[in-house]
């Protein structure tokens, strides 16, 4: 199965948020190269927001292009065998934490935003870190900072507030 096929099954199985879950499928139907950043008209990015294992803070990054605090994620890769797989993938890279766990159930909630590159059409996932994790700042990073749940709002946008709302009704 392709990664478009794989992205097309997980957004099909997705419930909720029902017009924008649409716009993503109507999405993948028109552009074959839907989940590539060449796609100009915009494209299907994965990303997670990384919880502590003891569920009580999150790991934000601060964007080096975007200087914003967000979760970590970005665009799919050819080797991704499926979405979940290419948010894990981008999550692991920003934080630098090794056995990062996503949590079941698919994806926590969608989030289409205009970026510099296109338009994102966000799938956005949860992955709980491992006891004692270390985290490590990447080179798309500027910093990286666990936040309680609580100081969220006060740093980062309502798209990252939601997610760690829906993040935490998951949990």
């Amino acid at each position: 199965m392709s990664l478009h096929d794989d992205a097309a099954l997980v957004l099909k199985e997705y419930e909720g948020q029902e017009e924008l879950r649409q716009t993503y499928l109507d999405h993948l139907a028109a552009h074959p190269d839907g989940m590539w950043k060449a796609c100009a008209g915009g494209h299907i990015t994965a990303s997670a927001l990384v919880v502590d294992a003891e569920r009580g803070r999150v790991l934000l990054t601060l964007h080096k292009k975007l200087r914003m605090w967000l979760q970590m994620g970005g665009h799919c890769e050819p080797g991704d065998a499926t979405l979940a797989a290419a948010a894990l993938r981008e999550a692991t890279e920003e934080s630098g934490i090794a056995g990062l766990a996503l949590l079941s159930g698919g994806p926590v909630r969608l989030d289409r935003h205009s970026t510099p590159c296109a338009w994102h059409l966000d799938v956005q996932y949860a992955a709980v870190a491992p006891p004692g994790a270390i985290e490590a700042i990447s080179d798309e990073s500027l910093d990286l900072r666990w936040f309680a749940y609580d100081e969220v709002p006060g740093v980062a946008d309502e798209s990252v507030v939601r997610l760690v709302e829906a993040t935490r009704a998951r949990l």
